[in-house]
């Protein structure tokens, strides 16, 4: 599935399908519900920031560790 297919599948989803599947997706990377930086309060540009500067690093996206 292309790019604009997900784009066009996620947008005909309601806001509960929408939640479901990042859920699902969220549990499968092994993501905690509320795993951020404890007592740390995120603004939207700051999260903004954090989501462009991922999308530059491939392997931050796929979740793979250099090591």
């Amino acid at each position: 599935m292309n790019k604009e297919e997900r784009t066009k599948r996620f947008k005909s989803m309601s806001s509960m399908q929408r939640q479901e599947l990042i859920l699902k997706m969220m549990k499968e990377r092994g993501i905690v519900i509320g795993s951020g930086v404890p007592n740390k309060k995120y603004d939207s540009q700051e999260v903004y920031e954090l989501i462009h500067i991922a999308n530059c690093f491939p392997e931050l996206r796929n979740g793979k560790k250099n090591i």
